[in-house]
């Protein structure tokens, strides 16, 4: 067998040295001849030229790199930065065997293949993002760190793929995603459907967990930057300067991984991940007083070039205005193009830089985009979302609660249901027959409610409920609950602190006050986001209300110091003592009359008139 083996060669063609996969999946042709055949000559030019026109000719997974970011003046005088990084892959990560990256990461695109991974969504935001300040966000996010993931239907034990691949994620984006475990998952029935390509919502396959006390800072950042193809080196990521972004009032940070169709019949499928970074620059703080901001004074960098690897990089600025505030704008350097849109129920103008542009970069070589007053602005007009929510514990003592939410719905004559999402610890235990909803001033019953019992220490509660807002209308929920008494090792080291509850999740279809017409998401791809608004009459909006914090009954956890102090003196005292008097013998010593030379020395002291010793 070996002598066989040991006179054999292979003769391959040009492809046998391609990986596969790399030329539309070929694989290797080779041609075995024995060692007692004669040298085959050079192939013939026309079979070279057939096999150069079938390597071009096949299908090549393509990837593109799409970046854009959002400036937007609040009405509050705050300044909004939005990045949005897309990559896009045109291929089948599932099922073909992918040994070669370029654009998508190769961290991410082995967790999809191993744990198959249909959609996958996180999040990890620093601060609260405030709705009735702020106005509407186009992708909000919790405090803390949020993880759903969508699993493919051949995952055998989901739980286990959820428990690895949220440590997989902590080790890469060095976070606490460790910490999450049974006692803080649920699977919502309704409230989380897939955004991408996907026929199959069955809520088994669906894992959602929030860290509401989850920090967020520059240990963060670092690796989702590295994941860019750029990383910070070009393009608009090199405004992202830790110090200055962390400097803010706001900072989420995101990454979305989902399937969307490659093309309009939707026969194949690619792959989209998007980064998106969302940063609240306190402009009065920063500009002195003055609503007056600049990419230098907001990220102390400028823009110089696009990321070679992207195909589209884009600046845009809100110009959006009202009344007379149009001729009071003035921005700098004049855009080369505007674009207008119909954005979330209210209509934008924008401003628009196209960094692959060559005329931008003509009369400097770097961009620095200002917004100036002409005169001194008192404030702006707050425009009231239509839909926010407002969440709070009330009660006294430590022994029972109530959890309020109040949903506002501030549309003058149209009517919405939307979906609320509650997910409470199992140290507070609901009283679901306390569950009140009043709707000015009547009972509102929900048109479906969901509700799962929490498990001391192995999952929390959860309840999922449709409610009808009508027009003009506040909507108050209340539920009450009680403390439960933790055992002494499932503190945490700050007891006194309080205990975080994960904030509530709304999800309506917010009916639109002006006519929307249908964006084209190449064309504005921040205002398409991942809801984009299948008619002109409403769009998707997802909510968060604020995390709550909640006491519990602790005890003294300076009384094992106290007990060991007041232990270790009685001890030392009293049984040192009693073992002393126990354990020691006494003896009578009589006085010593002293030797034959103590007596002569008396003698001598005697005769001389000095005391005796």
């Amino acid at each position: 067998m070996e002598a066989g083996l040991h006179g054999t060669s292979f003769l391959c063609s040009p492809l046998a040295n391609t990986r596969p996969g790399a030329v539309g999946g070929a694989a290797p042709v080779c041609r075995e001849r024995s060692e007692g055949m004669e040298r085959l000559g050079p192939p013939p030019p026309l079979l070279l030229l057939l096999l150069f026109l079938a390597a071009s000719g096949a299908e090549q997974p393509r990837d593109s790199l799409r970046e854009e970011l959002l400036l937007s003046p609040l009405p509050s005088g705050d300044v909004a930065a939005t990045f949005q990084f897309r990559t896009r892959w045109d291929s089948d990560l599932q099922r073909e065997g992918v040994s070669h990256y370029r654009l998508f990461p190769k961290a991410l695109g082995q967790l999809i293949s191993k744990y198959s991974v249909r959609e996958l969504h996180l999040s990890l935001t620093q601060g609260f993002w405030r709705t009735r300040s702020w106005g509407q966000p186009y992708l909000q996010a919790p405090a803390g760190a949020e993880l759903w993931v969508w699993f493919q239907e051949s995952v055998s034990d989901v739980d286990k793929a959820w428990k690895d691949l949220s440590n997989i994620l902590s080790g890469i984006f060095c976070a606490s995603l460790n910490f999450i475990d049974s006692t803080n998952t649920v699977v919502p029935t309704a409230s989380f459907k897939p955004l991408g390509l996907a026929n199959v919502t069955d809520h088994r396959f669906l894992r959602y967990a929030v860290l509401p006390r989850e920090v967020v800072c520059t240990e963060n950042l670092t690796p989702w930057k590295k994941l860019l193809p750029c990383s910070s080196k070009a393009g608009l990521a090199v405004l992202l300067k830790a110090e200055r972004l962390f400097h803010s009032s706001y900072h989420s940070q995101a990454v979305h991984i989902r399937p969307i169709c490659r093309d309009a019949l939707c026969m194949s499928m690619s792959w989209e991940l998007r980064q998106t970074l969302m940063v609240v620059f306190d402009s009065f703080a920063s500009g002195y007083g003055k609503k007056d901001w600049s990419l230098f004074k907001i990220f102390s960098r400028t823009l110089t070039e696009a990321c070679p690897l992207a195909s589209q990089s884009k600046v845009y600025v809100d110009i959006s205005s009202k009344g007379q505030e149009k001729e009071l704008l003035e921005v700098s350097p004049a855009p080369l193009s505007v674009h207008e849109a119909s954005v979330q129920g209210d209509r934008r103008t924008y401003a628009v830089y196209d960094l692959l542009n060559p005329g931008l970069f003509n009369g400097s070589r770097s961009l620095n985009v200002q917004l100036k007053w002409k005169r001194p602005q008192d404030g702006l007009d707050l425009a009231v979302p239509v839909l926010h929510a407002q969440r709070y514990v009330s009660g006294y003592g430590l022994e029972t609660g109530e959890i309020s939410t109040l949903i506002y719905n501030t549309h003058p004559y149209r009517a919405f249901p939307v979906l609320l999402l509650e997910t409470v610890p199992w140290y507070l235990r609901l009283y679901i027959h306390t569950l009140t909803i009043i709707t000015k001033g009547k009972e509102n019953k929900p048109s479906y409610i969901h509700y799962q019992p929490a498990q001391d220490r192995q999952r929390p509660h959860l309840l999922e409920m449709l409610i009808q807002l009508p027009a003009n209308s506040v909507t108050k929920i209340t539920i009450q609950f009680e403390r439960a008494l933790l055992k002494w090792t499932e503190y945490t080291p700050d007891p006194n602190h309080g205990f975080y509850v994960s904030p509530s999740v709304l999800s309506a279809l917010v009916p639109s006050v002006i006519a929307m017409k249908e964006e084209d998401e190449d064309q504005s791809p921040l205002f398409a986001s991942l809801f984009p608004s299948l008619d002109g009459s409403s769009y998707f909006v997802r909510l968060y209300t604020e995390p709550l914090l909640v006491n519990l009954p602790t005890p003294d956890f300076s009384m094992p110091y106290n007990v060991i102090c007041l232990t270790c003196t009685v001890v030392a005292v009293c049984y040192g003592s009693f073992y002393n008097l126990l354990t020691r013998t006494f003896h009578v010593e009589e006085p010593n009359r002293g030797g034959l030379a103590k007596r002569l020395a008396n003698v001598i002291r005697k005769m001389r008139g000095v005391p005796l010793l």
